[in-house]
């Protein structure tokens, strides 16, 4: 198991939940076997740099000065982002080892988180972040600003954090009868990740009958895995506020869904499923595209 395709990726970066984060991806790493990798980035945001208007009466000298006081500041800002991302992985590799993960490895990238991910997305197992960032994470009606754009650009397992952790003993499948939904349904069935949990198969759909079928052949799919407890249940209603409250009825810890799936038009024009689950469950949620 410990080759570089096989790693779960924490996301650090000094918000409330990168602990949390550490905490889901030591349980995954040592469920799975699989070796642990911690990163933090440092994005320079060179698009929101204050702009300084230096063409208008002050003298050449004074300008060429004024200059260079604020290159020395970026630089001087530079290197305390360095030393702070350093100290952020630092305590992230403790708490990981505490959790049980032997060898962990730190990495600390430059430049955008978005395109670090893409770049490492072959040697990604499992990718675990925080729902929201530092920079929101004081706003609970949003998302994090890069967390759509990585879900979209990846093809890999997202587990998206949003609360202190919690061993998962329930977890559910949001069950649509998709390709996204039989993918998860498969990896249930298959990852050592799931072994001796309840798994709670929940489809939110018109009282027609055409998902009766595809939900129990889903169930039994699960139950013949083995070790899994298989609870499958059809309900009716708004699909992410059904979801959600039977979530918080059953003490689900963890659920698992397609996401996306859905064109980008379809979103704009009547807002994500995804994004909407975001924002209103109280429970990791782990994405599949």
């Amino acid at each position: 198991m410990n080759t570089d395709k096989n790693r779960v990726l924490a996301c650090i970066d000094g918000s409330t939940l990168s602990e949390a984060v550490c905490d889901y991806a030591a349980w995954i790493a040592r469920r799975v076997d699989a070796p642990l990798k911690l990163l933090h980035t440092i994005d320079h945001h060179p698009e929101t740099a204050p702009k300084s208007d230096l063409s208008g009466n002050i003298g050449v000298d004074s300008r060429d000065h004024l200059l260079e006081e604020i290159i020395s500041l970026e630089q001087q800002r530079s290197k305390l982002q360095l030393q702070q991302g350093k100290l952020q992985l630092q305590a992230a590799k403790e708490r990981v080892k505490q959790a049980g993960v032997a060898d962990p490895i730190v990495n600390q990238r430059h430049g955008s988180l978005v395109e670090s991910l893409i770049e490492l997305e072959d040697s990604i197992r499992v990718l675990v972040l925080g729902l929201r960032g530092k920079v929101h994470e004081n706003q609970p009606d949003k998302i994090g600003a890069k967390l759509e754009s990585i879900i979209r650009s990846l093809h890999r397992p997202i587990l998206v954090v949003n609360a202190a952790f919690k061993t998962p003993e329930r977890i559910m499948i949001a069950y649509d009868g998709s390709k996204a939904a039989e993918k998860a349904v498969d990896m249930v069935a298959t990852s050592p990740l799931y072994h001796g949990l309840t798994c709670h198969l929940v489809s939110v759909s018109k009282d027609d009958g055409s998902i009766e079928k595809l939900l129990e052949d889903a169930a039994n799919k699960l139950r013949n895995a083995g070790d899994i407890k298989v609870i499958a249940k059809k309900l009716q209603g708004k699909p992410e506020q059904a979801l959600c409250e039977y979530q918080e009825t059953h003490n689900i810890d963890l659920t698992v869904m397609g996401a996306y799936s859905h064109t980008r038009l379809h979103d704009l024009l009547l807002g994500s499923f995804t994004a909407r689950m975001l924002l209103n469950t109280k429970k990791p949620l782990l994405l599949l595209r």
